[in-house]
């Protein structure tokens, strides 16, 4: 059998690459080692030009420039140059410090060169990298997508805001509501994980071996490191975490990943539900052209973009949830079960990306079958009970009725079997009620019976 040539383990590398390609410019190998560049050399420029070793040779203005196009250029020589010093030193950090150190001999600052990575231990710039990257793959890539699909979904919830439809809890006939009422509840529910996102704190340490600022007090005790590691941390546009081991704790990365793994779940209800909607034939799918819906039914439109969508969701959060509760423990000082794991973060936040690709496009090809969801509710009055025993109950409580026990009445009545109209107007007509009270349950339909579905969700929708 002949050899294929090297290709893609992860379907996320392969087949579905350009749902989730944008991310790899942050959480990729080369999206990491870029941000470390940036952190070691951010680094290096505020200990020359803050001059807190007393070396007395800042940076000129050019040379923080050039220095500073070394991140804004980096590329894919960069990362080939970073992979063969990497293949020698066996240590990823080590490498980018050796990178930088080279990058000095070229601008002729050869006296810097032990300014490079200065009382850093590797995990210094690893947390604050891996700090910029997730927070930038969140901002620019992510959350983007996920207004986009909150968009798509806003946009239905508002169309169909006033078409009623039969409601089916525990998958029976119930009480009608509109689908544009029921699109906004998870309108309403994804707005407030996203919120959840946005909130996020990106916290970053920066206190040398073991938190303590120990190497750093030996070398200059006059610094006042703990203003220092903050200036430069929150330059950095992060949370400065003045309390950690060697390590930073990790607790804002499970905090973002619980809540981008709870909006994966409400997302999957939502996936779900309008597959659910597709079968009873509430939603009809538009068919892509020249698309095939099945190898031998040539008739199906299948809902594979919800099934697809529901799939990705859940190995998201395998990942994520895993994320979650492994990165927050490290043993005594410092161990590297979260080396590897962070290395996932991508993958974990790419199957999300995938699944919000997939849900928005779903979303985009189905129309509502309104013929279908009217002749659903006239195909249920018995749905009208609960409106017509509580509003006995109402009568009895105030005195102008004695008819006993108002829900054994209807239920009698109704539960388990079928009436039509005509059957609900006898019943009605033989109560002890007012006339008024009768011509309003007469009047009664199970496509008006919706409440105040369409004023919830115009008044509390986005």
């Amino acid at each position: 059998m002949s050899k294929l040539s090297a290709q893609p383990l992860s379907p996320l590398d392969g087949r579905y690459r350009g749902s989730v390609v944008e991310l790899g410019e942050h959480l990729s190998e080369a999206g990491l080692n870029r941000a470390r560049i940036k952190v070691e050399i951010e680094w290096l420029i505020h200990l020359a030009n803050r001059d807190l070793l007393a070396t007395g040779r800042p940076l000129l203005a050019p040379e923080v420039a050039a220095l500073r196009a070394i991140v804004e250029n980096f590329s894919d020589a960069d990362v080939e140059t970073l992979a063969a010093t990497e293949a020698v030193t066996r240590h990823d950090v080590k490498a980018v410090e050796y990178f930088i150190r080279e990058k000095l001999v070229q601008l002729g600052r050869e006296d810097l060169q032990e300014l490079t990575h200065f009382a850093c231990t590797s995990e210094d710039i690893n947390n604050l990298s891996y700090a910029l990257t997730v927070r930038d793959a969140m901002s620019e890539v992510w959350l983007p997508k996920a207004h986009e699909l909150m968009a798509k979904l806003t946009e239905l919830a508002h169309k169909y805001v006033a078409v009623p439809m039969l409601s089916r809890t525990h998958g029976q006939p119930a009480t009608p509501t509109t689908m544009g009422k029921e699109l906004q509840v998870f309108v309403h529910r994804l707005r407030r994980q996203i919120e959840r996102v946005q909130a996020t704190t990106y916290l970053g340490k920066f206190s040398g071996a073991t938190g303590t600022f120990s190497a750093h007090v030996v070398a200059a005790p006059d610094v006042d490191w703990i203003k220092e590691s903050k200036d430069f941390v929150t330059a950095l546009g992060l949370t400065w975490n003045p309390l950690t081991t060697q390590i930073e704790s990790h607790d804002w990365q499970a905090e973002l990943y619980s809540a981008v793994a709870h909006f994966n779940r409400i997302l999957h209800n939502l996936c779900t539900d309008v597959w659910t909607y597709i079968s009873l034939g509430y939603f009809k799918q538009i068919p892509a052209p020249g698309a095939t819906g099945s190898s031998t039914m040539p008739h199906k439109v299948n809902p594979i973009r919800f099934e697809n969508a529901e799939s990705n969701l859940e190995l998201s959060n395998a990942i994520l949830d895993s994320l979650a509760a492994t990165l927050v423990t490290s043993r005594l000082q410092r161990d590297l079960t979260d080396s590897s794991s962070q290395r996932n973060i991508g993958v974990g936040l790419g199957h999300s990306m995938l699944a919000l690709d997939n849900a928005t496009r779903g979303l985009g090809e189905i129309e509502l079958s309104v013929g279908m969801l009217e002749a659903d509710l006239l195909d249920n009055w018995e749905v009208l009970g609960e409106a017509i025993q509580t509003a006995i109950r109402a009568e009895v409580a105030a005195g102008r009725s004695a008819i006993s026990d108002p829900y054994a009445l209807l239920k009698e009545l109704t539960r388990g079997k079928r009436i039509g109209h005509e059957e609900l107007i006898a019943f009605i007509e033989s109560l002890d009620l007012s006339d008024e009270v009768k011509a309003r349950l007469i009047a009664l339909k199970p496509n008006t019976y919706t409440g105040l579905a369409q004023a919830l969700a115009e008044r509390f929708g986005e």
